[in-house]
């Protein structure tokens, strides 16, 4: 008997039970946290969006950044950091107008400060390293008020420009608008690339810059989200405790009484500055 191996003990029943429901613990808590938080997805508003794809700045800015990205692996070595600075201010000079828009729903002041680094990164970055390009290269810097400035601008101006002059050989390059440029850039001419793309960077900026003038001016006129969101909750006050709202700056007034005839009459809480009055009904 010495000699025969003894074999364990098999487990229990209560052995087991106690395993098995912690495996089954387990797999529940694995699958209910993933539910739960596909369920809260779903929930979730759609992101806002104001339609920024249909303003010509961005669509202008879309093409510098894809006309871009072929200039800089056509001209630019890839080893330097031009290479590299060159595309990600093109990308900012588009992509922060689509979040530019998107803050706008909740903050006029984001909105205007994004578009602003959308036309900074374009007019003020990209535009330089293009210019240093031509005259680092010695390459012709177009004037611009010169003949073949003016007709790329035109070009620019439309998608497909109307009226395309045929071309006198097929070796040339004709620009057929702007949503040819990137093909115009793979085929073109450094110097012709190059002028090409200040030309359309500079519609860009000047459309940014009008774009946040706009902004600037529906901000000063109607205020912003958090302003909004005060005036609403400003006359709801009112509408519950039954006071009026100022006429002149749409805050709650008060009851007030003229010192020289005693009669009372509402009266804006931010006098001097607002004179806002109402007659009180009888």
């Amino acid at each position: 008997m010495r000699g025969l191996p003894i074999s364990p003990p098999k487990p229990t029943s209560r052995h087991v039970r106690p395993v098995r429901a912690q495996k089954a613990v387990g797999r529940v808590r694995r699958v209910l946290p993933v539910r739960q938080k596909a369920t809260f997805r779903s929930q979730q508003p759609p992101p806002p969006h104001r339609g920024y794809e249909h303003l010509r700045s961005y669509v202008i800015a879309e093409a510098v950044y894809d006309a871009t990205v072929v200039f800089c692996n056509r001209f630019i070595d890839k080893g330097t950091r031009t290479h590299d600075q060159m595309i990600q201010a093109a990308r900012s000079g588009v992509r922060n107008v689509s979040e530019g828009s998107g803050a706008a729903a909740t903050s006029k002041k984001m909105e205007m400060k994004l578009t602003d680094v959308a036309r900074a990164s374009l007019n003020d970055e990209l535009a330089k390293d293009y210019k240093s390009y031509l005259i680092q290269n010695g390459l012709r810097l177009w004037h611009k008020a010169s003949r073949e400035c003016i007709a790329m601008r035109e070009r620019l101006k439309h998608d497909i420009s109307p009226n395309l002059p045929a071309p006198k050989s097929k070796n040339k390059i004709i620009l057929t608008g702007l949503a040819g440029l990137a093909d115009f850039v793979a085929k073109a001419e450094p110097e012709l690339a190059a002028n090409a793309m200040l030309c359309a960077i500079n519609q860009a900026a000047y459309l940014l810059k009008r774009q946040i003038e706009s902004q600037a001016k529906d901000f000063k006129e109607h205020g912003g989200f958090t302003e909004r969101l005060h005036a609403a909750r400003t006359q709801a006050r009112a509408e519950q405790t039954g006071t009026p709202l100022c006429p002149l700056c749409g805050k709650p007034i008060r009851r007030r009484t003229a010192g020289k005839t005693n009669r009372q009459f509402w009266g804006c809480p931010a006098y001097p500055n607002c004179k806002g009055t109402q007659d009180i009904e009888a």
